[in-house]
């Protein structure tokens, strides 16, 4: 047959599969699926087949609603395989569409929420140690007197501002045990102070005995590998007997065969006046 401008031309028809095949599977209820498994956008409807996780079309919408024959996730290759199970499955759907989207459109700022923005490095912190590794730092009167004086400021009770039931002033105990301990070390401060130069006599004492005693005991040290450092450097200075080493053979000096040198520099002189005429 031949065609004319004249003619119509016909219109491409829209592919869709035609069936009337059902599958004997119980249908896929569409309420059980996710909410990321399902569209039921009208003219868009598609869910993901349980069979092959696929996603796959569902045609007869207005009447009875099932997947489409659909092959796996190996589609469009050069060996697709067919879904048998999934395929012409009938669909219940008992859910609408518009409760599908605020669902989808919900869960996303949640996702977005559970999703870190940058991967921050773990800082690394040294081990806490034990217990009995834990040196106490020495209390003085002087820190106790600024806690103590830092606590009168805030406490009520030491302000007087507290009052029982009949009148009368309430005590403090945190400010008393501080009020202890500041008097407490206060009377031990100068017994503190007297062992604290005691020690520091004492390690500059050491210092400058160390300090003294370093050279006389590096001298000895010395003097005691002395002969072997000298015997070394007096077999290190001594040559072998003979010309030559008592492990090596001598290097020869005249050609073993002198006909066959002559000719080979002779070889070699020719060779590079050919070398460098052609240069």
């Amino acid at each position: 047959m031949i065609t004319t401008p004249a003619m119509p031309k016909a219109s491409k028809r829209r592919r869709k599969t035609r069936t009337s095949n059902i599958s004997h599977r119980p249908p896929v209820i569409a309420s059980e699926l996710k909410v990321t498994e399902i569209d039921l956008t009208p003219g868009k409807e598609h869910l993901v087949c349980p069979d092959c996780s696929t996603w796959v079309p569902i045609t007869g919408m207005l009447g009875t609603p099932k997947l489409v024959p659909h092959h796996t996730g190996r589609a469009m290759t050069a060996e697709p395989r067919r879904c048998t199970d999934g395929s012409n499955r009938q669909v219940t759907i008992d859910v609408e569409a518009d409760a599908l989207r605020t669902q989808l459109v919900e869960g996303a700022p949640t996702a977005a929420s559970r999703r870190a923005t940058k991967v921050l490095p773990k800082p690394k912190v040294k081990p806490a140690p034990a217990a009995s590794q834990v040196k106490p730092a020495p209390l003085s009167a002087e820190q106790v007197r600024r806690v103590f004086r830092q606590h009168q400021q805030q406490c009520l009770a030491c302000k007087g501002e507290v009052k029982n039931s009949d009148g009368q002033p309430l005590p403090c105990p945190d400010g008393e045990r501080l009020a202890v301990t500041f008097l407490r070390l206060h009377r031990q401060e100068p017994k503190r102070q007297a062992v604290r130069e005691f020690f520091a006599r004492e390690r500059r004492r050491f210092d400058r005995r160390y300090a003294e005693a370093a050279p006389a005991k590096r001298a000895a040290e010395w003097a005691a590998v002395l002969p072997r450092v000298k015997d070394a450097d007096t077999r290190r200075s001594q040559l072998p007997d003979g010309d030559r080493p008592t492990d090596a053979r001598t290097v020869p000096v005249e050609p073993l065969h002198e006909k066959a040198f002559d000719q080979r520099q002779a070889e070699l002189g020719r060779r590079y006046a050919a070398r460098t005429a052609a240069a």
